[in-house]
């Protein structure tokens, strides 16, 4: 460790004991650590494997903002933006730190925002080595000559800390909530790491668009030898990071960007990827990457081994591994290139009516980037067999502290000042819905980005759909043609208009909340509803 590291901030401003904090352990130092306190095990690849308590997923309904001076007119307050009183703040934060001063505890000091001009540094406070570990991974790590005195932005977790509702304010006892006039983030009663990750990208979510005019994006991003960056945005499940770690491109990032006035750069110094049915014939680089260092959550051992058995979802399925981005072999650092020449909405359509790959307009991305669709198959709930519609503003409604049309303004800005090629891609079911269809293939939908991205489908001929009104491709390079237009893939032409029909109202209910917002040309992308289909 250097001299530097070695160095111990003051951390009275923070209410705290400084002689219990463990400052900037290195990987090797965190993991002792974990394993001593008996927080998880070593993988037969030498990654750390932790279970993350009662909570394997975010609390949406436990998240809260401070309603103060900054954010009372600001934020976009709601079911996901809820309303904390600062008073209760005070006195919340009061207990857990004290509750964090009775043993030893993690520090990591760190900073989002790759591109220098956004840089915003962060000082991770945790109870448990494995959520200093994943710090470490997920953020971007300083040089050993850096010393942080005091952060812009500090993060205090403590799983083992819960709240008592009716004293604290809280729906139960687990909380995340974010301060914005003390910049700090607070969260208890649960173990999941990510809530640390999103409680930053929803701060930055905050900053940049409204400080820096700079669009914050829900998204993965990577950029080809000719500096042609493309960004990639998707809800979980429909193949937003597997789609973006292409061996012919280097990665810019997984999850989380920046789009500034002449960069596109990633908000974090990692990766935290699903891992659920991984394999290395599937995702090479993904899987490759679980080693020494890396960081599994909630994944299960085969019977009498250390060897992960990723298709086992005993404890969810929403299993993860966070790791350095320099555990890529292609991947930039630093994670800035030049803005983007192709964006990629991507959609699991469960119903199977949209397009494996369709062109937009501008007026149709502005729609389709304001829906955010995606759709979530039944699983394995019983009696439920019908695919469940799920739409996200901006593909992070989840994220998003100010209205959807404040990040939709920056991206329709964006798209006409650059001359930008937008494409819908369905990675979900063709030939019928879920249940009666086939999900399309890995290898399909990668050929079909490959050929947009190297102009192969610049001048092919195209289609107008009649429901949704994108241009689809009448050819596409190592795809069968026969697939490219989904109405030609149902053996029912009838049922087909039927599902379609029934998906693009779906549309137009969501889409009236922002009407109010839309301009003309959103309004003209809404697709058709056909009343006499039966």
């Amino acid at each position: 460790m250097s001299k530097a590291f070695m160095l111990r901030p003051d951390l009275s401003y923070l209410n705290l004991d400084s002689d219990l904090a463990l400052y900037q352990l290195n990987v090797a130092q965190l993991v002792e650590e974990a394993l001593k306190n008996g927080e998880g095990t070593l993988t037969d690849t030498g990654a750390l494997a932790v279970d993350t308590g009662k909570f394997t997923g975010r609390s949406p309904k436990d998240r809260f903002i401070v309603c103060d001076e900054i954010t009372r007119d600001s934020v976009w307050w709601g079911d996901i933006n809820i309303k904390f009183e600062p008073e209760k703040f005070d006195a919340l934060y009061k207990k857990v730190t004290a509750h964090l001063s009775k043993n030893k505890y993690y520090v990591r000091d760190s900073y989002a925002c790759a591109d220098e001009s956004y840089k915003t540094t962060i000082r991770v406070v945790t109870e448990t080595a494995y959520q200093n570990l994943f710090s470490n991974n997920l953020f971007l790590r300083p040089d050993v000559a850096d010393f942080i005195e005091k952060p812009e932005w500090t993060i205090i977790a403590s799983p083992s800390f819960l709240a008592d509702p009716d004293l604290d304010g809280t729906r139960q006892a687990n909380f995340s909530i974010l301060n914005f006039s003390r910049k700090i983030i607070l969260i208890g009663g649960s173990g999941y790491t990510g809530e640390i990750k999103k409680g930053i990208f929803s701060v930055l979510n905050f900053i940049l668009p409204e400080q820096k005019r700079t669009l914050s994006m829900h998204c993965s991003a990577n950029v080809g030898k000719n500096d042609d960056s493309a960004i990639f945005f998707g809800l979980s499940g429909t193949g937003k990071t597997t789609l973006s770690a292409d061996p012919e491109r280097r990665l810019i990032g997984d999850d989380e960007h920046g789009w500034g006035n002449e960069s596109v750069f990633n908000f974090e110094g990692g990766c935290y990827a699903k891992c659920v049915d991984l394999t290395v014939e599937k995702e090479p680089q993904i899987f490759n990457a679980i080693k020494f260092g890396a960081l599994l959550e909630n994944t299960n051992y085969s019977e009498g081994t250390r060897t992960v058995d990723f298709s086992n979802i005993d404890k969810t399925e929403n299993t993860r591994v966070a790791y350095p981005i320099e555990y890529i072999d292609n991947a930039i650092v630093p994670s800035i290139a030049p803005e983007p020449k192709n964006i990629f909405f991507l959609t699991a359509d469960a119903f199977g009516v949209l397009p494996p790959v369709s062109k937009l307009n501008t007026g149709q991305a502005m729609f389709h980037f304001i829906s955010g669709y995606t759709a979530k198959v039944a699983g394995t709930e019983a009696g439920v067999t019908e695919p469940q519609v799920t739409f996200s503003a901006c593909f992070g409604k989840a994220f998003l502290p100010l209205h959807p049309t404040r990040y939709a303004e920056l991206l329709g800005e964006k798209m006409k000042k650059n001359n930008i090629n937008v494409w819908l891609i369905n990675t979900g079911w063709s030939g019928g819905a879920y249940g009666e269809g086939k999900r399309m293939k890995l290898a399909y939908t990668r050929a079909m980005i490959t050929a947009a991205l190297n102009g192969d489908l610049k001048n092919v001929e195209f289609v107008t759909d009649a429901v949704f009104g994108l241009q689809i491709p009448m050819s596409c390079p190592n795809v069968p043609s026969e697939i490219l237009n989904p109405r030609n893939t149902w053996a029912d032409k009838k049922k087909y208009d039927r599902k379609a029909n029934e998906l693009s109202l779906e549309f137009v209910n969501n889409f009236k909340q922002f009407e109010a917002f839309a301009s003309e040309e959103m309004m003209s992308s809404l697709p058709k509803i056909t009343e006499n289909i039966v």
